[in-house]
């Protein structure tokens, strides 16, 4: 007997749901996508048991006769392709056939349809793949699916599963990314308890926007709108991809964006609040998310990132979707042409949402400045990431240069580069470990100061001597070794942090009652996130508790913590996207001290009085670690003598 066979059916069906159905939240993805191919303007998704135990969508879709219910389940039977030439210009969310038979070998469903031509609807059930009943029942038109006992026959696959509250994050993210990207339809989604999201039809991107982020994020965004054309001729007419009365398909050849992005101000620390649409895919890209990233360069530090909501529209023939299982992924047939159109149009609405040019940038226009400075915008070597600042402009990076070429986002805080005759042969270093500095003697002229061959550490920390501030954000102080350049910011936030820890240990954690509960408004994958760091919050010295299904009563609050700064730290810990991950207690202690220390520190643009600079100093030559704050961003930069008498031309 020879060694090759073929397998049965539902082998092949187990095989490819484990390249469809990862999770729960896979399931409803495609179940989801048929919903909507099926031109249905409400859509209602229950879920229990973070999806294990139930998941049921019902629509009102156009549904379906017998027949085809029964052939829905065969591998590969599908409504949206005809030959290999549609595979070309693909205009639907589902189209491999794939889904049903694979969700029906690893769960217990049950399909109830009903086209609106049918006097009678067609009940279906399948268990494991095989075919419990068939029969006639009565029921409005449309479909309701509903999957019981995901995975209960392959028990390898369901051990990986995590959390309910976990599962039930992924389901509550996905389904809010299709309501974003179908503000015409009806959306609900409900758990076992309660409603996590109820979101009626809305005539545009921005009511539903209203809708699921509130107005607060409304109103740091910026509206983009751009078309060009691939300037490509004999490209097929596009079937339309939408079929209601709002939507208008491009021209042939034609690329149009639309949506909103945020102003500089508001910043995130995940690519969580990006939504990227691809003719109402939501996709997650990599050059989409690089042509982003290049947008807002200098304009947000790079380790943060905008919240993005954009729909790109294009013949179907110029987008690949079949390049991965899930249909997460697409290939675009002229990359660069995308990219390019991309960045571009994020970049010009930036720019005219912008204020008025800095002198600082301005002056570079200037024949003098064109002769002797140049561009340099890239952090200095070995110098860590930044992190975003809690509040004011957002700077363009560590240290920056004037440039020949006018930079409009280029931040007001930079440093003048030296010409090539006298600039410093090594760049100042940060602050690093044990503070070094290189050894030995150097010939010098008469008039330089030789230095002494000495180890240095960080106890030079508790000589330094302040001289003031730079632009209310950098304390300036001098000892033996150098001038140092301080962040307030990030130094008392190193500061916090560790005496955060102390009293966390200590259970002395010291909180404020507000005089009136202060109420948040969450999204339904944020209501819970809470669940999951209830306790570790309340350790931190909040008191905290669910005011309904999507608002949140604080009351106490760790002392410094209140207003804006409190909303935006909740909005911080709660949107983290390692909540969604296996996240130890150690490390969740560690995420939510440095966010609070964050936002309680001392801000940018902040004037300090002599007292509160000498104090500073103090404290940060007293912690552990005050060479980076918690989030890894460097303290202190010093420019040693050596380095200023090289400067001068003295060594």
């Amino acid at each position: 007997m020879g060694r090759i066979r073929v397998l049965s059916d539902q082998v092949a069906n187990q095989i490819a749901a484990g390249e469809v159905v990862e999770r729960p939240a896979s399931v409803v993805k495609e179940l989801l996508e048929n919903s909507l191919d099926a031109g249905a303007t409400r859509i209602r998704i229950e879920v229990e048991g973070g999806g294990r135990k139930l998941i049921r969508i019902a629509d009102d879709g156009h549904g379906m006769g017998r027949d085809d219910a029964l052939l829905a389940f065969e591998r590969h039977a599908t409504s949206k392709l005809r030959s290999s030439d549609d595979l070309l210009q693909i205009a639907t969310l589902g189209f491999r056939g794939e889904a049903l038979p694979s969700i029906a070998s690893v769960s217990r469903l049950l399909l109830e349809t009903r086209a609106p031509e049918d006097e009678a609807g067609t009940l279906v059930e399948i268990a494991g793949g095989k075919m419990v009943r068939v029969e006639e029942m009565g029921r409005p038109a449309g479909t309701t699916i509903t999957i019981r006992d995901l995975f209960f026959n392959t028990p390898a696959r369901r051990k990986f599963l995590r959390s309910e509250s976990t599962e039930l994050q992924h389901v509550a993210a996905l389904v809010t990314h299709y309501a974003l990207a179908n503000p015409t339809r009806h959306f609900e989604l409900h758990s076992a308890t309660h409603a996590l999201l109820v979101a009626p039809a809305v005539t545009s991107a921005a009511d539903r926007m209203f809708q699921i982020f509130g107005r607060e994020t409304v109103d740091q965004m910026i509206p983009v709108t751009a078309e060009t054309d691939f300037a490509r001729t004999g490209i097929p007419e596009p079937p339309p991809w939408k079929r209601d009365e709002h939507y208008e398909p491009p021209e042939p050849g034609a690329m149009r964006i639309s949506g909103f992005i945020s102003k500089p101000e508001l910043q995130k620390l995940n690519r969580n609040s990006i939504y990227v649409f691809v003719n109402g895919r939501l996709i997650r890209d990599r050059l989409v998310l690089h042509a982003l990233g290049e947008a807002y360069r200098n304009i947000i530090p790079p380790t943060s990132y905008p919240v993005v909501l954009l729909f790109l529209e294009m013949p179907p023939a110029e987008v690949d979707v079949n390049v991965h299982p899930a249909k997460t992924e697409v290939r675009f047939r002229q990359q660069s042409i995308v990219h390019d159109f991309l960045r571009d149009s994020v970049r010009t609405a930036l720019m005219a949402a912008r204020p008025v040019m800095s002198f600082a940038t301005a002056l570079t226009d200037s024949p003098l400045a064109s002769e002797s400075l140049r561009i340099d915008v890239s952090p200095l070597p070995g110098a860590p990431e930044g992190m975003p600042e809690s509040e004011g402009q957002p700077m363009a990076g560590d240290t920056a240069a004037f440039s020949l070429q006018p930079d409009p986002f280029l931040a007001t805080e930079q440093r003048i580069a030296f010409p090539e005759t006298t600039r410093p042969a090594e760049e100042p270093e940060y602050l690093d470990g044990a503070d070094r500095r290189a050894t030995g003697k150097h010939s010098c002229s008469t008039l330089a100061v030789e230095e002494e061959d000495r180890p240095e550490t960080l106890h030079s920390l508790s000589t330094l001597r302040p001289l003031g501030q730079l632009r209310n954000s950098f304390i300036l102080a001098v000892n033996e070794d150098g001038l140092w350049i301080i962040d307030q910011h990030v130094a008392h936030e190193r500061v916090l942090f560790e005496k955060i820890l102390r009293e966390r240990k200590t259970e002395s954690v010291q909180r404020q009652r507000l005089l009136m509960p202060l109420l948040v408004d969450l999204q339904p994958a944020q209501m819970l996130a809470f669940a999951n760091i209830a306790d570790e919050l309340d350790r931190n010295g909040f008191e905290a508790e669910p005011f309904g299904p999507r608002t949140l009563a604080v009351k106490s609050a760790p002392v410094g913590l209140e207003g804006k700064e409190l909303e935006h730290l909740l909005d911080e810990v709660l949107a983290d996207d390692r909540t969604g991950q296996a996240e130890n207690a150690e490390a969740r202690r560690i995420r939510i001290a440095a966010s609070i220390a964050c936002h309680a520190a001392i801000k940018i643009n902040m004037p300090l009085e002599p007292a509160k600079i000498d104090w500073l100093i103090t404290e940060l030559a007293r912690t552990q670690h005050p060479t980076s704050c918690p989030h890894g961003r460097p303290i202190a930069l010093r420019y040693s003598l050596k380095e200023i008498q090289k400067a001068f031309n003295r060594i």
